[in-house]
């Protein structure tokens, strides 16, 4: 596997920002890993961090270059500081990065598949609301989505930390996100005319133990009333890396990589 930090300019963000990137290597000496790697372009896992990290994090915590290596997958690991995804009421505009100026760029720097079935987006907490929205707002992208430990119920996240706090307020504004395309239990409802009836596979999965366990079930029983194939799993767990690291096994095992 190869492991880059790529720093480049956003034109979207108007300032120079990073990804971390795993790119499959096919290796026959290498000891202690079975690496995998396509001829043609990659299979890709947009992987996103969560608020108080960035995008080196998941090299950091987890072993997750060790993990895919043997898939032959890439993963685009984005800088998206503490926007939650989101084009900011007061700052910069996260979301048009994420969505539409971060896979152009990194298919230019890199040989990264653009059909659908060869994509997948998957986070933690903020970053799982984030693989959620990008997955719901556009099925035609990606062809599996994760959250793990995610902010699913962003309104009423909003709601309970207060309508005056500081990093809400300048995400979001003075704005109701309830029934907003921010808001992921309104997207679960939107119909999926124009795209051909896609929607992508989901994979939840939250601690009991966690304080955003409770918005996760909201998701839960608001998708199983959709026609969204989840595939959901909690049990003992906090927030925190120990159950991130197991569970992001879980996923790239449960990941429809084909042959």
């Amino acid at each position: 596997m190869a492991l880059l930090t790529c720093r480049f300019y956003s034109e979207t963000l108007g300032m120079s920002t990073s990804m971390t990137v795993i790119l499959p290597q096919a290796t026959r000496s290498q000891i202690g890993l079975d690496n995998s790697a396509s001829m043609g372009k990659h299979k890709t896992l947009f992987l996103l961090h969560g608020l108080s990290d960035d995008d080196s994090i998941w090299v950091r915590r987890t072993s997750i270059e060790r993990y895919v290596a043997e898939l032959g997958l890439a993963v685009v690991m984005p800088n998206v500081h503490r926007s939650f995804y989101t084009d900011m009421a007061y700052g910069e505009a996260y979301w048009t990065f994420l969505t539409e100026e971060l896979p152009a760029v990194a298919r230019s720097f890199f040989p990264l598949s653009e059909a659908r079935e060869d994509n997948f987006v998957a986070g933690l907490s903020m970053g799982g609301y984030g693989a959620f929205k990008w997955a719901l707002r556009h099925p035609d992208r990606f062809a599996a989505a994760g959250s793990f430990s995610g902010a699913l119920d962003i309104a009423a996240h909003v709601k309970e930390i207060g309508d005056f706090d500081r990093i809400f307020k300048l995400i979001f504004g003075d704005k109701e996100v309830r029934g907003t395309e921010d808001d992921l239990l309104a997207l679960l409802d939107r119909p999926a005319s124009g795209h051909n009836e896609m929607r992508p596979l989901l994979y939840q999965s939250c601690g009991t133990e966690d304080f955003l366990y409770h918005g996760n079930k909201a998701f839960r029983d608001a998708c199983e009333k959709t026609d969204y194939k989840l595939t959901y799993r909690d049990g003992p767990g906090g927030h925190s890396w120990a159950y991130w690291d197991e569970h992001i096994q879980q996923f790239l095992k449960w990941l429809p990589l084909g042959t």
